[in-house]
């Protein structure tokens, strides 16, 4: 275990997961269904993630993809995350989520496609018990966030929500831009 990695990892999975600006769509799913399982959406999610990290490179040589390639279009779907982050605009359209704990909560709010891709990414890097251990500190996170929600809109407020959306968004493009780096002189052609 490399604490260094543990952190790095961690941060990365937070600001792709962006559990803090998802707070306005929790806050609306909760008024929708009138409760959210936390532990069941933060369980589900880790165990969605853990089970990408390990069948994800499986899936990728199946179809004939390496991990590093994998890791170089992923930097591009995380720069554009980053970008809607910052710019307050929005490039991924969804249908509109039905309510429930796991689907969207769950998958793909925590456990989207940012967030299997930056797993990849950060498996092209980092050791696995690393990742794993990120993987469950975030859904700790996500749980107490999923947790005191309202309490945090009420502290927070939107303001405070968009300033840490925006800081989280830069942390990311430049996870984006060293993930690129990283991984594009690595692919074999």
């Amino acid at each position: 275990m490399d604490l260094k990695e543990i952190l790095t990892a961690s941060m990365v999975l937070f600001a792709v997961i962006d559990i803090v600006g998802s707070i306005p769509i929790v806050i609306n799913l909760r008024e929708k269904a009138g409760h959210i399982q936390s532990e069941k959406a933060s369980l589900t999610a880790a165990l969605i993630m853990i089970a990408f990290l390990f069948l994800g490179e499986k899936i990728l040589d199946l179809i004939g993809i390496d991990v590093n390639s994998f890791s170089v279009a992923g930097s591009f779907v995380i720069f554009f995350l980053a970008l809607e982050m910052i710019l307050g605009i929005t490039l991924f359209k969804e249908e509109a989520p039905e309510v429930s704990s796991i689907v969207p909560l769950a998958f793909p709010i925590i456990a989207g496609a940012g967030t299997m891709t930056s797993l990849l990414s950060l498996r092209a890097e980092y050791d696995l018990v690393n990742i794993i251990v990120a993987i469950l500190i975030n859904s700790l996170i996500v749980y107490i966030i999923l947790k005191s929600s309202l309490r945090l809109e009420k502290i927070l407020g939107k303001q405070g929500i968009n300033i840490i959306r925006k800081v989280f968004g830069i942390v990311l493009m430049a996870i984006a831009v060293k993930l690129f780096a990283t991984n594009v002189g690595k692919i074999v052609v």
